[in-house]
């Protein structure tokens, strides 16, 4: 049998022990002391210890409530304890209602339940728990959007037990990036990385509140770097285990420095899987400047509908490598029409940027200045052109907060499941191969929580088919709070049951 012995400070030459319980020293065996010193140094394990030390007093935990107006019948409603936390585990993830399958792939955590208390005093519910980390002294701290997502109250508790009532500054649904500010001074803070020198490989760590176990330490590597989950920007993706309630805490290099926001899990259990994701911390801070500057962050857009270019029609048209995004469509009147960009052209590059698949381009375009001009680089009958178009401003999130938790969009969803819809296009019909259905705009309150997000499309509501938004939003006004209701809802190629209770008005 052998046995090595090291330490993170220190390593000690290995020992072997002979079936007679002898002890050799690598030398007796003929191992080079330097050969065996090298052994043991690759053998040996980082220590965190130092480091959490240095970095644990700035995450923060965070506590989130919601106004509701209890009644004698509310036994059942969102937040009371009993049933609601039962099936907190079964709805965190998308699909999670009673009855529903998991689904796979890129969750967002929500906030997990604060554990079986007093019950609440009327007109307040506790909503759930997440994290975030300050990122500067005189109080500013980032979290995820989901995290803070509908919550009238937010609590912010450092490691040495002080709360502070936080702003919402802001929330951008698109990035899952929240910007809260405490009243603190010489508060601990953290260092931010430069996401884009991350390597593949690295160790790292996430500090959080998993299932409200504050202060909770793990430690993984960066598995993938740019990981593509079909969100606004793409992630990074390590093996650090993260789960419900890690939302919104520091993904920490080796050098202290934050890398990123841990956001999703890919989970078929409701738990942690081995894959999660982070937002990167260079996009994660410029949203955070829009935020803290007007509460909201601007985006550019062209006017176009884009999808994947598949190798068979690359092949056809002449273009060695299926890369680029296919145009579809060209609103009328947009930047991009008056630039002469029509559908069926494949834009290969943007400012000079190569688009290697479709999602490059949004958040390209979304990233450059409003009113500036950008030259876009098309494929069309087997020649390349260069367009000039205008960037135009994006509509912004309706789901944006203000100071105190309050809407910032007076078109906020008014509907008892919070969410605003809009009716599909023919083109969009076209392409999910849809006769009806409704897209989901904006999400909030339950459907937040229950896993429901921008782009998916509703079909369903207590197996009634939705034919347009209007008579969607007649039929959530007639649903019972009381009663559990299911939403038929498609994300991609795959749909899913998901299980909620309307909000009590």
């Amino acid at each position: 049998m052998t046995k090595k012995i090291c330490s993170a400070r220190k390593t000690i030459s290995a020992l072997v022990i002979g079936s007679a319980g002898i002890l050799f020293a690598p030398a007796m065996l003929g191992v080079a002391p330097a050969q065996a010193a090298a052994t043991a140094g690759v053998a040996g394990l980082p220590d965190f210890a130092d480091l959490v030390d240095r970095v644990g007093p700035a995450v923060v935990n965070i506590r989130t409530t919601e106004h509701h107006k209890l009644g004698p019948d509310s036994q059942g409603a969102p937040g009371a304890p009993g049933e609601e936390e039962m099936q907190e585990f079964l709805r965190r993830f998308f699909g999670g209602g009673a009855g529903a399958a998991p689904t796979p792939g890129p969750t967002p955590h929500q906030p997990a339940p604060r554990g079986r208390k007093a019950v609440p005093q009327e007109g307040q519910v506790q909503r759930g728990i997440g994290s975030g980390f300050i990122i500067s002294a005189d109080g500013y701290v980032l979290t995820n959007a989901h995290v803070v997502d509908g919550a009238d109250e937010v609590i912010v508790t450092l490691t040495d037990k002080r709360e502070f009532k936080a702003k919402v500054l802001g929330a951008d649904a698109r990035t899952d990036v929240a910007l809260l500010k405490i009243d603190g001074a010489n508060l601990p803070r953290l260092t931010m990385g430069d996401s884009s020198k991350i390597r593949v490989g690295e160790w790292v760590i996430a500090i959080g509140s998993p299932f409200n176990l504050e202060n909770t330490v793990t430690a993984g590597i960066i598995s993938a770097k740019s990981r593509d989950t079909g969100d606004y920007l793409a992630l990074i993706q390590s093996d650090v285990a993260v789960n419900p309630g890690n939302s919104g805490g520091p993904m920490i290099n080796m050098r202290g420095e934050v890398i990123g926001i841990n956001s999703q899990i890919a989970t078929l259990s409701g738990g942690y899987n081995g894959i999660s994701f982070a937002v990167p911390i260079d996009e994660a801070m410029r949203v955070g400047e829009q935020l803290k500057q007007s509460g909201k962050v601007t985006r550019g857009r062209i006017g176009v509908q884009i999808g994947e270019l598949n190798k068979e029609a690359a092949e056809a048209l002449g273009l060695k490598n299926a890369r680029g995004a296919q145009v579809s469509m060209v609103e009328a009147g947009g930047p991009a029409d008056k630039g002469g960009i029509k559908a069926g052209d494949i834009i290969l590059k943007f400012n000079g940027v190569a688009i290697e698949r479709s999602s490059d381009l949004p958040r390209l375009v979304g990233g450059t200045a409003l009113g500036s001009r950008a030259i876009v680089t098309v494929w069309r009958k087997g020649a390349q052109q260069d367009i000039p178009v205008t960037i135009v401003e994006l509509e912004g999130d309706k789901v944006a907060r203000k100071a105190g938790g309050k809407a910032q969009d007076a078109e906020r969803a008014a509907n008892a499941l919070g969410l605003t819809v809009s009716d599909l296009t023919p083109i969009k019909k076209k392409e999910l191969k849809l006769e009806t259905g409704v897209l989901v705009e904006a999400a909030q309150g339950v459907a937040a929580r229950a896993g429901v997000q921008i782009g998916d499309v509703i079909e369903q509501v207590n197996n009634i088919e939705v034919r347009d938004s209007k008579q969607f939003d007649a039929v959530v006004a007639k649903l019972d709070p009381k009663k559990q209701s299911v939403l038929l809802v498609r994300r991609g190629d795959v749909a899913q049951f998901v299980a909620l209770r309307p909000s009590v008005k």
